[in-house]
């Protein structure tokens, strides 16, 4: 069974060097898939293609490197996909399944969990039902009371239990300040269609408010706050099943998934936000102020949330710096609307 491989796979060769084009068209072609899917859904990821086969979904790493991840050797890959299943059964055990070699034959052909040498590795999961995501969910009005305390149980359950951060006041006030010497580095970029004089305020305000509750966030480290999150907490990594399913967590870095679970929430309440339910933000923090026993200060959530959208903005422009980025048209306004978004919780924090 494919959902066995947990164990590291010995190839004959680590070679590898079967192009990403012809790995995704054998991806693409259901008789690749011993289920035999009807059809085969495929993705492309910043990072990853995934293919999503009858019941079973499959990731591929492409090999690509940035300045916050490798994937550009087997090795990486494999490792990866390993730590990828490990971390993400802690929200979602039923879901993660294992990782699957992809091989290939003395004759060049490519197929999933077959004989010879191993040209890549891929993560199987179950494939989750599309209705209950979170993201579709808000958009369709389906989320409330009910759906929203089942989440953040799971949630509250997940952070009290999770991994202490070990990370110095210090060092978790200044991951902030590099972090937003990077945002200005890609948001004044002339290049970009955006509104510079206007986004170079918001860039601004927000050193400011770091430089203003510099003590807030080392604060949170001295009490103990900061634990190994999920670090991606998004809707579409969200499932409104029973129970919830909350996936796809940012396994490549950990200093990234070290977080402070306010932190988190903020991110997901701003992500809520620009799917149209503003409502989600403040009934998150009452949530996870009942379950967790304290109340974050309000500026603390207001600079949570401010640098979360202007990171969000980076990133999004990040996608026009590839070489044929996907979806051109799309990343530009997109980064407009966190600006947006970053703006208006830098106001909500006051002068």
């Amino acid at each position: 069974m494919l959902a066995q491989h947990t164990a590291p796979h010995s190839p004959t060769s680590l070679s590898g060097d079967v192009s990403l084009d012809e790995k995704v068209r054998v991806l693409r072609a259901a008789a690749s898939y011993c289920e035999r899917p009807s059809e085969v859904v495929a993705v492309e990821t910043h990072m990853s293609w995934v293919f999503m086969a009858g019941e079973r979904v499959y990731k591929l790493k492409k090999p690509v490197r940035y300045p916050f991840l490798d994937f550009s050797s087997l090795a990486a890959r494999e490792a990866n996909c390993r730590q990828e299943v490990r971390l993400n059964r802690r929200l979602a055990p039923d879901i993660y399944l294992g990782v699957v070699p992809l091989t290939r034959s003395a004759d060049g052909a490519l197929s999933l969990d077959g004989h010879g040498e191993v040209v890549d590795w891929l993560v199987l999961m179950r494939r989750l039902p599309g209705e209950r995501m979170f993201d579709c969910m808000l958009r369709q009005g389906l989320v409330g009371d009910t759906e929203l305390d089942q989440l953040t149980t799971v949630l509250a359950s997940f952070y009290r239990g999770a991994e202490p951060g070990g990370i110095s006041p210090a060092a978790y006030a200044d991951r902030f300040s590099r972090q937003q010497t990077i945002n200005r580095e890609v948001l004044t970029r002339r290049d970009f269609a955006l509104d510079h004089g206007r986004a170079a305020t918001v860039l601004d305000r927000l050193d400011q408010a770091l430089a203003d509750g510099a003590e807030l966030l080392q604060e949170r480290v001295r009490a103990g706050r900061i634990v190994d999150g999920h670090g991606d907490l998004r809707p579409e990594h969200i499932c409104l099943t029973e129970p919830v399913v909350i996936f796809d967590c940012l396994e490549f870095n950990r200093e990234l998934r070290l977080v402070d679970p306010f932190d988190e929430t903020a991110f997901l309440g701003m992500e809520c936000a620009l799917l149209g339910a503003r409502w989600v933000a403040p009934r998150l923090v009452e949530d996870f102020a009942a379950k967790l026993g304290e109340r974050p200060p309000a500026p603390l959530m207001a600079l949570y949330t401010a640098f979360r959208a202007v990171m969000r903005a980076r990133l999004a422009l990040a996608h026009l710096l590839d070489a044929t980025p996907r979806e051109p048209g799309k990343w530009e306004p997109l980064a407009t609307r966190y600006l947006d978004l970053a703006e208006q919780a830098l106001s909500s924090a006051g002068p």
